[in-house]
């Protein structure tokens, strides 16, 4: 017999040790081992958790673990889970999101229907019923605007705001991972909120592929074509992967006319711009084009570390600021790879129970970044120490004695003689023209200050680490 009436906190003691029986040791450290209990009443249990990465977690991966463990240790007296999400090291304070009516979430899975199957106009739903596979994260009000995809998000407002009025078609491409898919989700959630009564339907072009397949096995193609046309707003991401589909894009060609000619948004993205998608049917490429393109470009690197504040914004991390701007400079071809990187030093630093910081960066960017096999040069030296510095490469070759920029050569020596093979000689006239001695005294002078003084250790330290990540 449950029982019920029991200190709440003993009860959630219970639940862990539960937990833990049946998970791995990692797993627990990176999931449950800082959530504690908050509250029990009313048949509410709120949890406090330190960051959204790992309610993510607890949700993605424990669930159903969660609801056996609570109903077995609590009964059925809950009736509703809560998160407090601790936000911390931000302006905000805690934050208590709510999951929806746990024991639904546990026994219907899944929200979203089974989309690989064809749908059929017989059984096709109200707006309302109408899933429409939009990926709920990706809204306007979190997508980061940059030199790189401002006229993309300026059109996809527009279009937002007046479906199928301004810019219809509306291609949108750029390489893997630049945010296209964000946009064009963006877009449809912005037409469902301020136009409800529409239809909206978001998926891939291999998903369409893979339906049209299955609704010519089943002999339903024309209840496929049929329940396509009823689509007020057409968000097709990854055309390229038509290419040489020539039956596919026949009937897509088919559906595409009815949209078009009935005053219907399309909306589609890729990886390439239309004419640069090979074996793609000459009248299906006309069609393209007929519309607004827009290209979105790698993001640049001012745009991705603004991509990566907010990202530690809404998590609730702390990061420090050097580690965010190396990573934005080192990862420059995907958000997704900045998101990985920030998910991973995460999960380190939780099951690990150690700091963010740029030893943790340099074990973790490896799987990110192709090392390169490049020597190490003195204005590689330089560069990172001005950077560190907020001083420029001529201020240190200068021959201005302040204190800052003196401080700042010498560590430039100093790390010079310890990471490349050049002599004293080739580092003085490297570094402001000075001679050995006056390179022999920096080293001398660097070394005996990291011995007693903390902020110098600490300097030389996380050069060192940003210039052996580097190369």
């Amino acid at each position: 017999m449950v029982e019920t009436e029991q200190n709440p906190k003993l009860l959630w003691g219970k639940c862990l040790d539960i937990i833990r029986d049946n998970i791995t040791p990692e797993q627990f450290a990176a999931s449950f081992a800082f959530v504690e209990l908050h509250s029990f009443e009313d048949g509410k249990l709120i949890l406090d958790v330190p960051s959204e990465f790992v309610k993510r977690l607890l949700e993605e991966n424990f669930l159903p673990l969660m609801a056996s463990t609570f109903k077995r240790v609590f009964g059925n007296s809950i009736h509703k889970l809560y998160y407090n999400v601790k936000v911390v090291n931000t302006k905000r304070g805690g934050e208590v999101r709510e999951m929806a009516n746990m024991s639904q979430k546990v026994t219907n899975g899944p929200s979203r229907k089974d989309v690989r199957k064809s749908p059929g106009d017989v059984t096709a739903p109200q707006v309302q019923d109408l899933d429409s596979q939009l990926i709920a994260d990706y809204r306007f009000d979190n997508y980061i605007e940059g030199e790189s995809n401002r006229l993309a998000r300026s059109v996809g407002e527009s279009i937002a705001n007046n479906p199928a009025k301004t810019f219809n078609p509306f291609f949108v491409y750029g390489p893997s991972g630049c945010g296209k898919t964000h946009l064009i989700n963006a877009i449809g959630l912005s037409i469902k909120e301020q136009h409800p009564q529409m239809r909206v339907l978001y998926l891939s072009a291999h998903l369409f592929t893979v339906q049209y397949t299955d609704a010519v096995r089943q002999n339903k193609v024309n209840e496929f074509i049929r329940f396509y046309q009823t689509i007020d707003t057409l968000i097709l991401d990854d055309v390229q992967e038509l290419s040489g589909k020539g039956a596919t894009q026949n009937t897509f060609f088919h559906i595409f006319n009815h949209l078009q000619r009935n005053n219907k948004q399309i909306i589609l993205s890729a990886d390439r711009p239309p004419i640069a998608i090979q074996d793609l049917e000459d009248r299906l490429l006309t069609r393209f084009k007929w519309g607004m393109q827009a290209e979105i470009e790698k993001p640049t690197q001012n745009l991705r570390l603004n991509i990566l504040s907010a990202k530690v914004e809404k998590e609730g991390l702390n990061i420090p600021a050097n580690v965010l701007k190396f990573i934005s400079e080192n990862i420059d071809d995907s958000v997704r790879d900045l998101e990985g990187v920030i998910n991973s030093l995460m999960a380190y630093s939780v099951v690990y129970n150690c700091d963010i910081n740029m030893a943790l960066v340099r074990k973790i960017m490896p799987r990110f970044v192709e090392k390169q096999s490049k020597e190490l040069t003195i204005d590689d030296v330089k560069q990172s120490v001005c950077d560190h510095f907020n001083l420029k490469v001529n201020q240190l070759d200068s021959r201005t004695r302040t204190q800052q920029v003196a401080y700042a050569r010498q560590v430039a020596m100093y790390l010079a003689a310890h990471l490349t093979d050049k002599s004293h000689v080739q580092i003085g006239v490297h570094i402001g023209n000075r001679n050995h001695a006056t390179v022999i005294h920096a080293l001398k002078q660097i070394k005996d200050m990291m011995e007693v003084d903390e902020k110098v250790r600490q300097d030389v330290e996380e050069l060192m680490d940003t210039l052996h990540v580097s190369h």
